[in-house]
C-alpha cells in the first residue's frame, strides 16, 4: 500500500509539474517545480487553471 501511495503521488506531481511547464511556468520564487510540495503544485495549478478558465469565458461571452 505505502508504494501504491508514494507511485501516485509521484505521478500526479509530474502531472502538475508537465502542466505548469506548458503553461510557462518554471520557477517562482527562487525555487523550481521540482522543489515544490504536492500542495504548492495544487495551488499554483489551480490559480492557472481558473486564470486560463477566466479568460476564454471572456473570449467566448464578451
Amino acid at each position: 500500500m505505502k508504494n501504491l501511495l508514494r507511485t501516485v503521488v509521484k505521478q500526479r506531481r509530474q502531472f502538475l509539474m508537465d502542466q505548469l511547464v506548458q503553461s510557462g511556468v518554471y520557477k517562482k520564487n527562487n525555487k523550481h517545480l521540482y522543489e515544490w510540495t504536492l500542495s504548492d503544485l495544487e495551488e499554483e495549478y489551480n490559480y492557472i487553471y481558473n486564470l486560463e478558465s477566466s479568460k476564454k469565458e471572456k473570449y467566448l461571452h464578451p
